[in-house]
């Protein structure tokens, strides 16, 4: 189931969504994850809408904060409206809704939060590449876009808290699943990935005795998959499951050992971008997110757009 976010280098370069101390976990019986989002964000699932097919499994629901760090709550009284800014068309995150207004998981995640801040919220929709701009000219307060953390990116804004983050995962043909993956169990297999990526990357440097098969694009490495040219394929997991369970897929596949999560491959995580120095505005967030996450408000979100895990 993010977002290149260094200002969107390029949505072409998105494909690329154990680090952070920032306790992450899983409930709904996953146990504990600490799921890092890529440097880049993940292409925009294929859906124009948030359905997929459903899971006969209890869905698991990544949760990023840790309960026992429960951030206190700041002084709001200097808040008064929160001016959103968000992309125009990263479906299922953002995208435009049947009545013409904002809809996506990053836009509900935004109303959710000023429901728990108590404030009035606008959210405006703009080009990914315009966002930063659009931000430090003060045209908004917050971008709310799946935009990855970055050291490019920290050196114009500032970030809260990950809201959440995008692993790596292999899939594999359905005759072929293997519920646990480690280097020497792909010892001479065939392994996809996109040339030039993080996942590539992290091949190169982990699995070195498999075979590696680079591809230009999804399509042409998904293809492979199906066609059985390859053993397995190494990409970001959220659009991996949105295609495993779409009609693209043709049913043929499905994800094979856990989510890998190497910060130093696959970034910091995926945050709420502000004006720097905007503290108070930050830690409102902050603390937003967490109660948002404690309520369960979070879980009911992740399972209406995400109802197929990519962890």
């Amino acid at each position: 189931m993010a977002p290149s976010h260094q200002a969107k280098s390029s949505k072409s370069a998105r494909g690329l969504l154990t680090g952070l101390a920032v306790g992450a976990c899983l409930v709904m019986g996953l146990g504990a994850a600490n799921a890092q989002a890529p440097a880049k964000r993940p292409p925009a699932a294929p859906q124009a809408t948030p359905q997929v097919a459903p899971q006969a499994a209890p869905q698991a629901v990544p949760g990023f904060w840790d309960p026992r760090r429960r951030p206190e709550r700041p002084d709001l009284s200097r808040l008064t409206v929160i001016r959103f800014l968000t992309e125009t068309d990263y479906p299922p995150f953002n995208y435009t809704g049947a009545d013409g207004n904002p809809a996506g998981f990053n836009v509900d995640l935004a109303r959710s939060l000023c429901e728990e801040i108590k404030l009035t919220c606008t959210v405006q929709m703009r080009r990914f590449e315009t966002l930063v701009d659009a931000l430090s000219s003060n045209r908004g307060d917050a971008i709310i876009a799946s935009m990855a953390v970055s050291p490019q990116l920290r050196a114009r804004v500032d970030f809260t808290d990950p809201y959440y983050r995008v692993p790596a995962r292999f899939a594999s043909r359905k005759d072929a699943v293997m519920p646990e993956i480690r280097p020497e169990y792909l010892e001479g297999k065939k392994v996809g990935a996109i040339a030039g990526s993080a996942h590539e990357a992290y091949l190169k440097a982990m699995f070195t005795d498999a075979e590696l098969h680079p591809y230009p694009n999804d399509d042409a490495m998904r293809a492979a998959l199906r066609k059985g040219e390859v053993d397995f394929i190494f990409g970001d997991a959220i659009s991996l499951a949105f295609w495993i369970n779409g009609t693209d897929s043709g049913d043929c596949c499905a994800f094979s050992g856990g989510p890998f999560v190497e910060s130093r491959f696959f970034g910091e995580g995926i945050g709420i971008a502000v004006r720097k120095g905007n503290d108070v505005l930050r830690q409102a967030l902050n603390w937003a997110l967490f109660r948002v996450w404690e309520k369960g408000r979070y879980t009911d979100l992740w399972l209406r757009y995400f109802s197929v895990s990519p962890f």
